[in-house]
């Protein structure tokens, strides 16, 4: 058995990629914190799950179906939120059409994979994560009043969903499964 982690997210347009990078790379210049860098910019959907990559082709298939049945819509992102004292994220102001993709994604998940109870997201805030993990107490109380007030503004178009796959050092995008567009 060759068991992989794998998750599924929102990956954002490249622009948005770019600039919450940025974010990333300053808290690390700034402050040490670097594990939000081991992944792109994104949204979770599934959180990471183990299965044997012989299994990779079934789960691209069930994912593509799944995604030609969403239809595109908009994503708004407005400053920065967190979960103390550990996390700190990009706010995504409009949760809903997020909710009912990752509620339908979990259907999915359990009908046609199999996904254990245990296995499936369920507590569910859409967020994109700039620091987490190597994110101690004392850092997040010094580095948390600045983003607090910190402006940003963007938007995406939700155009698809992702298989991100760890490569043991850091989360690769595997396979990006398109929506229909609107």
């Amino acid at each position: 058995m060759d068991q992989k982690l794998y998750f599924i997210a929102m990956v954002p347009s490249s622009d948005i990629r770019e600039r919450v990078r940025d974010l990333k790379e300053e808290l690390k210049e700034r402050f040490g914190v670097k594990h939000a860098l081991k992944s792109p910019a994104h949204i979770t959907l599934q959180m990471p799950f183990r299965r044997d990559q012989a299994e990779e082709t079934a789960i691209s298939e069930v994912l593509e179906e799944f995604a030609r049945e969403q239809l595109s819509f908009q994503v708004d992102l407005s400053g920065f939120d967190s979960f103390p004292p550990r996390v700190i994220f990009v706010k995504v102001n409009n949760h809903e059409p997020i909710k009912q993709l990752c509620e339908s994604l979990r259907i999915v998940l359990s009908d046609r994979l199999k996904f254990t109870e245990k296995e499936l997201s369920h507590k569910f805030h859409p967020h994109m994560t700039i620091a987490t993990r190597d994110l101690s107490e004392d850092l997040y109380d010094r580095i948390w009043p600045e983003y607090e007030s910190r402006e940003l503004k963007a938007s995406f178009t939700a155009s698809g969903i992702c298989l991100l796959k760890h490569n043991g050092r850091f989360w690769d995008i595997y396979k990006e499964f398109g929506f229909t567009q609107k």
